[in-house]
């Protein structure tokens, strides 16, 4: 008995699963999605760009005399004026050649009056043939003698006081003075010591690498051959803080570096504040000047795959269904992946630069759920909080 009522409880199990699989209606496995359709649109974007702040002049700081440091009269990392004095060598043995120099110079100056007298004098005396013409000729020659000695006399004086001049040492610009590389009493070696460095500070230069491709168009900014706008270069700090003042570009380097097919170029940054610092990293942004429409697609609809990427555009199919004993033709949407170039990211939405057309429906939410070919449905829309894969 028990056998019956089971084998009766299984018939009617299958018969109603059965009657579901008749019901079923057709297409409903489709996956609920939301499309988009492109349209070519105005977008404001910046290219970022890694980029290096640089000093446009940096002086490494020698002695050109030699001796022990004697004073040192700035503060490590602080800004300093034109001839600011930095540094003093002992000036003792400087001070003490200036004044052997100026006694020399008087000594050759008192030598030169004495010939030019005793020439004076021969050159009377031999209007009335009273003097040897020899003797004339000697005078006339120890009175020149003595003129060039005057004269090595005064250049001597010139180079003791050069080298006294050099025993303070003064900044050659106005600029920012890094940390000392010598103490007080520490011995400097001439042209072998460096004692600090000096960098100019404002305004302060941004470099940055281009493609060689781009190069043109940073020529063409440079010579102010495109439109002007405002902010066209700005930079992000390692902050993440937008700089408040805007650059301009001052150099583009000489010459492409063929391993890499990239040239450098300097952007010009005002600093008053000095916040900029040589050596600091950054990213520059260009503005965008492209005034041609561009299609863009929210960045959640890309899908990453092996670093390429793909969108799904939904396409009308026709499949036959058979109804009653003969074929009936339906329509229904698929997900079509097609590959695509991908240009700049706008927040959250995305340049597409190939691989689709204006018109095009793109799949936007779903995009998880469904493959190359999936039926899709934007009916009874479930809009799940899709990301598109590794959406740019």
């Amino acid at each position: 008995m028990q056998k019956v009522v089971l084998s009766g409880a299984l018939l009617t199990s299958l018969a109603l699963l059965s009657c579901n699989s008749q019901t079923k209606p057709a297409g409903d496995n489709s996956v609920p999605v939301n499309l988009i359709t492109v349209k070519p649109q105005g977008v404001l974007y910046y290219d970022k760009i890694p980029a290096t702040m640089a000093a446009l002049s940096a002086v490494d700081l020698r002695g050109q005399v030699q001796g022990y440091v004697t004073g040192i009269f700035f503060t490590e990392g602080q800004h300093v004026a034109k001839g600011q004095k930095l540094y003093e060598i002992d000036e003792r043995l400087y001070t003490a050649a200036v004044d052997q120099a100026q006694a020399n110079l008087k000594v050759a100056q008192g030598n030169q009056v004495q010939a030019q007298q005793d020439a004076d004098r021969y050159q009377y005396l031999n209007t009335y043939n009273a003097v040897a013409k020899q003797t004339l000729d000697h005078a006339v020659i120890a009175l020149q003698n003595a003129k060039n000695q005057t004269a090595a006399a005064e250049q001597a004086v010139k180079t003791a006081e050069t080298n006294l001049t050099y025993s303070i040492i003064r900044a050659p610009f106005d600029g920012t003075i890094g940390f000392s590389q010598v103490k007080l009493g520490n011995t400097v070696t001439v042209g072998t010591t460096i004692l600090n460095t000096v960098s100019t500070d404002d305004p302060m230069g941004v470099d940055f690498l281009i493609n060689e491709a781009q190069l043109g168009h940073f020529e063409d900014l440079k010579e102010h051959k495109q439109q002007d706008i405002d902010s066209l270069f700005t930079i992000i700090l390692p902050d993440h803080t937008v700089y408040p003042h805007v650059g301009r570009i001052s150099v583009i380097d000489r010459a492409v570096d063929p391993q890499t097919g990239t040239i450098r170029i300097r952007v010009e940054f005002p600093n008053p504040k000095f916040a900029l610092r040589a050596g600091m990293s950054c990213v520059i942004r260009v503005h965008n000047q492209e005034l041609t429409p561009k299609l863009v697609v929210p960045a959640k609809a890309v899908v990453e795959q092996m670093g390429e990427y793909f969108l799904y555009v939904a396409k009308d199919t026709v499949y036959k269904a058979q109804a009653g004993g003969s074929d009936t033709a339906h329509a229904r949407l698929r997900s079509i992946q097609v590959k695509v170039t991908l240009g700049q990211t706008i927040g959250p939405n995305v340049i597409v630069e190939s691989g689709i057309q204006e018109g095009d429906k793109i799949v936007v939410d779903g995009v998880q759920s469904i493959h190359d070919g999936s039926p899709i449905t934007t009916a009874n829309k479930a809009a799940p909080a899709a990301t598109g894969g590794k959406g740019r």
